[in-house]
């Protein structure tokens, strides 16, 4: 390997540890509809996110309520001895593609057939601390403090 390249996968594992992500690959539900679920927990605070998931009637809540508690259980793995509670999680970023999507024919009239799509997706999600927003705002209401 490349020294241009061993750099850049020692930046990225750097970068790696720093963040917090859980990903759920295949799952069984369409796109669109996990992006529903989806929209309704982007830029929320973990645990009202949970609450949110835990009491929402659509199906694939479940299934992303399940990967947000994987995605925290993944930062208390990264941050031993550090309460959850202390630190302000929020659901920084999640987004949703399209997997491989499975083929079928249903019998339709007059000997015809047509084609029935079974969509499935690929889901991440990515957790953080809004107390880092909120260290940079200080730091810039101090830098303009001094520039006046």
């Amino acid at each position: 390997m490349g020294s241009r390249k061993q750099k850049k996968a020692q930046r990225i594992k750097e970068e790696n540890r720093s963040r917090y992500l859980a990903v759920l690959r295949n799952c069984p539900t369409s796109p669109r509809k996990m992006r529903l679920v989806a929209d309704m927990i982007r830029g929320i605070e973990v645990n009202t996110a949970l609450d949110m998931l835990r009491y929402s009637p659509k199906e694939a809540s479940k299934r992303v309520e399940k990967l947000l508690l994987s995605a925290i259980s993944n930062w208390q793995n990264k941050n031993e001895g550090v309460r959850l509670e202390d630190k302000n999680l929020v659901v920084k970023q999640i987004y949703v593609d399209q997997a491989r999507t499975l083929k079928r024919l249903r019998p339709a009239p007059q000997g015809r057939a047509h084609r029935i799509r079974k969509r499935s997706n690929h889901v991440t999600l990515v957790i953080d601390s809004d107390q880092k927003e909120e260290e940079i705002n200080t730091t810039n209401k101090t830098i303009d403090g001094t520039k006046s």
